[in-house]
């Protein structure tokens, strides 16, 4: 079994006109979303194997929240140049590049890849994974490079459904 958190970054800020959208920030509310996306994951036993992320300083940023609160060094996480702005299937290219050693990874990467790529993965329809939020996918294989198959939604979670409950 492999396991595949898709996270989309956090809030990002729009209060810098003359600065490239790579390197958008995180504003307030999506740096404390993510720390308590991170925490909630981390005290339900979901810990990664391997972190991937878009080099977009909102991702990035986003990753390395996640990252600390597991206890995993940044030079642990995994740059991918090609998750920026990237296309479902870019992202399904990525993934399958993944060594089968790691079982459960997390990837931070942009809408609207990552809502196309859970609705092509799952039997059913999400219109629209938010910020910070958090699709675990789990497919029957032991191979990553074989996740065209149908997943099984595990859970999606995103800060404002915590908030409801």
């Amino acid at each position: 079994m492999k396991t595949l958190y898709l996270i989309r970054h956090a809030k990002s800020s729009w209060d810098f006109d003359n600065i490239p959208d790579l390197d958008r920030p995180l504003n307030g509310r999506g740096v404390n979303d993510a720390y308590e996306s991170a925490r909630y994951l981390r005290e339900n036993g979901e810990v990664p194997d391997l972190i991937v992320s878009s080099p977009a300083t909102r991702a990035l940023h986003t990753a390395l929240i996640f990252a600390r609160s597991f206890g995993i060094p940044f030079s642990k996480i995994q740059i991918e140049s090609q998750l920026y702005d990237a296309p479902d299937w870019q992202i399904r290219e990525v993934i399958r590049r993944i060594p089968n050693s790691c079982n459960k990874i997390m990837v931070f990467a942009h809408n609207p890849g990552i809502t196309d790529f859970v609705n092509h993965a799952i039997n059913h329809h999400i219109d629209n994974v938010p910020t910070t939020g958090i699709a675990c996918l789990v497919y029957n294989t032991d191979d990553w490079s074989k996740i065209d198959t149908k997943a099984e939604l595990r859970f999606f979670d995103y800060p404002k459904k915590r908030r409801k409950s």
